[in-house]
């Protein structure tokens, strides 16, 4: 994949991420064609990175042509953000043990939520996102109460654009969601009900870093029927980031430094 690239003002390596960037949110695999649409790139440099990519193993294509994430792309990825998921996932198996309910830990990456670990209930209620998965920010409760504690600079230009509707009951007033998050500040927790699914409710509490930032969240996911249990589930929430927080208290320097780069490196540049 050497050379110079024949698009101008594209480099090789540019090319080739926002070929991979096509697989990102599509769950299924690719034609070229399709590949190519989402990368914005011609189909004869497509299909020469794409072969380089499947030889090297990062791309595997099937019987029918079309392309997916290849294995060893796959083992790669494991190990993004494996430190924080050791030292998360204790404390979130006790969580759902105490509940037996969905519960998940996230961070906010630029304008959307990522779901570090989660760990699923037998309840029946909808699936909408897995490890590695983003989503938007108002419309889920882990992300409200990222949003809500970040800085107002950044609170502000979010609300300045459209919002997403995911559901009938996702809030796109942009006022509506001041007050949401105003009120999430206050109470120290913040609930959604059928915003992002319809069937789903949540709740989620903030978890800060050692110098009092708030930097994730913990969540739990509940069908939208039982809501009104919502309160219950505070206390164990709560517990739950207490430990967390402990957690990294207790982490040798080099460790949090590590753990703190990976919460940094999923956000937007800071204002300057």
């Amino acid at each position: 994949m050497a050379g110079q690239p024949r698009e101008p003002g594209r480099t090789t390596t540019s090319r080739v991420l926002a070929i991979l960037a096509a697989f990102e949110s599509r769950g299924e695999p690719l034609q070229l064609t399709e590949i190519a649409a989402s990368a914005d790139l011609p189909l004869s440099t497509v299909h020469r990175l794409v072969g380089e990519l499947e030889r090297w193993g990062a791309l595997q294509r099937g019987p029918d042509g079309r392309y997916q994430v290849g294995i060893r792309l796959w083992e790669i990825a494991q190990n993004a953000g494996q430190r924080l998921r050791d030292i998360v996932h204790p404390p979130l198996q006790d969580l759902f043990d105490l509940t037996h309910e969905t519960v998940h830990f996230a961070v906010r990456r630029g304008t959307e939520v990522i779901y570090v670990d989660r760990i699923y209930g037998s309840r029946r209620v909808p699936r909408i996102a897995r490890v590695g998965d983003r989503l938007p920010l108002h419309p889920t409760a882990v992300g409200k109460v990222l949003l809500a504690y970040e800085e107002d600079w950044f609170r502000e230009a979010y609300l300045s654009h459209a919002l997403e509707r995911r559901s009938r009951y996702t809030i796109t007033d942009s006022r509506r969601l001041a007050r949401d998050l105003d009120t999430v500040r206050e109470n120290g927790y913040a609930q959604t009900q059928e915003e992002i699914a319809l069937g789903l409710c949540s709740v989620a509490v903030p978890v800060r870093a050692p110098r009092g930032d708030v930097v994730a969240a913990v969540g739990i996911v509940l069908p939208s029927t039982r809501s009104a249990e919502i309160p219950r589930f505070l206390p164990s929430l709560r517990g739950t980031v207490a430990r967390l927080e402990r957690r990294f208290r207790d982490l040798p320097q080099p460790v949090e430094q590590a753990i703190r780069s990976f919460w940094l490196g999923t956000s937007v540049e800071r204002k300057r």
